[in-house]
């Protein structure tokens, strides 16, 4: 099927484009040219914008300012993004990274958006034009999301601090089994004062695991402290099944990989 193929200088005209009836945007076009290719009929025109602050890392005060349209290779090479590179680099293999967007990644469903898995631990900020909000509040409303994400903020995590790691039937690219990063801050006694950890395949988009974070809360990051965060880890997750996996196995399995993962 041909598409139509509409590129702007400046986000706002592309904006007002994307208005138009089975009109998508096109960032990198590893999901919405799939899904045209596959016969997605309500795919019929395309947008795009040329805008270069979609394309920008910034880091400054210790804030990460990314555009949308920056991909998973650029991130993956950034030297001051060193905490992200195993993120980025989770997301299929040399040339996806080379096309795959942040902004696409939000938008990625189960099993995909291992990124934005990272993200929501990083407790991200998603611009769109004039608005900003947290990552949580755009995950749940992304299926009616037509505005265009032009970046992601975050602050720029302590040394060592953050963890991340995806389970795949196939390495090194596979699609996941489930993906987990934490960002943990530790007190002085080595107790965990803080914790964000997210959730990828374990609902049809990202999810916190608040129960297993409120678990770990003055805890030891050892095998008997880390236990009750084991124990909740699924509560209020709806994992998902395809091909790759049941939604029985990955509630099963989130444990032991979440218990590796927290045990460094």
């Amino acid at each position: 099927m041909a598409l139509a193929l509409q590129s702007f200088a400046t986000v706002k005209d592309a904006s007002a484009a994307l208005k138009g009836a089975g009109t998508r945007y096109l960032g990198g076009g590893t999901l919405v040219v799939r899904a045209a290719n596959e016969g997605d009929v309500s795919v019929s025109s395309l947008v795009r914008s040329t805008d270069p602050a979609l394309s920008a890392i910034a880091v400054s005060g210790g804030t990460v300012r990314i555009g949308a349209s920056v991909t998973m290779a650029a991130i993956a090479r950034h030297r001051e993004l060193g905490q992200l590179a195993k993120a980025a680099r989770a997301v299929g293999g040399p040339a996806i990274r080379n096309m795959a967007t942040v902004g696409g990644n939000l938008f990625a469903p189960s099993p995909y958006g291992d990124f934005a898995v990272a993200l929501l631990a990083l407790d991200a900020l998603v611009s769109t034009g004039d608005s900003e909000m947290p990552i949580e509040t755009f995950l749940t409303g992304r299926d009616d999301n037509r505005s265009i994400v032009t970046s992601v903020s975050f602050a720029l995590p302590k040394a060592d601090s953050f963890r991340f790691l995806k389970v795949s039937r196939i390495k090194p690219k596979g699609v996941s089994v489930l993906s987990i990063a934490a960002l943990l801050e530790q007190a002085a006694d080595g107790t965990v004062s803080s914790a964000r950890i997210a959730l990828g395949c374990m609902a049809d988009r990202p999810v916190r695991a608040e129960a297993a974070e409120k678990a770990l809360i003055g805890k030891r990051l050892d095998h008997d402290g880390i236990a009750p965060a084991l124990a909740a880890a699924s509560e209020g997750t709806a994992p998902i099944t395809d091909s790759i996996a049941s939604a029985w196995y990955r509630a099963e399995v989130l444990p032991v990989h979440l218990g590796r993962l927290l045990l460094g």
